[in-house]
């Protein structure tokens, strides 16, 4: 029985699953949106909501953690960086999932993730017509 256990298994080994959400959050933090199933999605938002809240904590040991994670010195330095400051204010929930139909192929349930305040977002930039 899975009693008070969190996270799906994705029918892959533990190395294979980590491997999987760390090339998802590589690509979020890099685009900042990106189109995957509606579990894995679910699954991934925690994962890159802790790696954001450590890079708003500044410090040595926290760039380590997150570059043994990540493996980017690039991407380290934007989450300890423009990340940090655009989160600066606000208490977690950097994320947003927004639901957008159904794979061709199998009908599996899509999503977009997205980080939250992005520069192109249709929220704060003009409309283009």
């Amino acid at each position: 029985m899975r009693h008070r256990m969190s996270g799906r298994k994705f029918n892959r080994p533990t190395a294979q699953r980590k491997a999987l959400f760390q090339s998802l959050a590589k690509a979020l933090l890099r685009y900042e949106q990106i189109v995957t199933t509606l579990p894995k999605a679910k699954d991934l938002r925690p994962y890159v909501e802790k790696m954001l809240t450590t890079g708003k904590h500044g410090t040595l040991a926290d760039r380590r953690n997150l570059f043994a994670k990540l493996r980017d010195e690039e991407l380290v330095a934007k989450v300890f960086g423009p990340l940090a400051a655009r989160y600066s204010s606000r208490n977690g929930g950097y994320i947003r999932i927004v639901k957008c139909g159904f794979r061709q192929g199998d009908a599996a349930p899509m999503a977009v993730v997205q980080l939250l305040d992005r520069c192109d977002d249709t929220e704060t930039a003009p409309a283009t017509v």
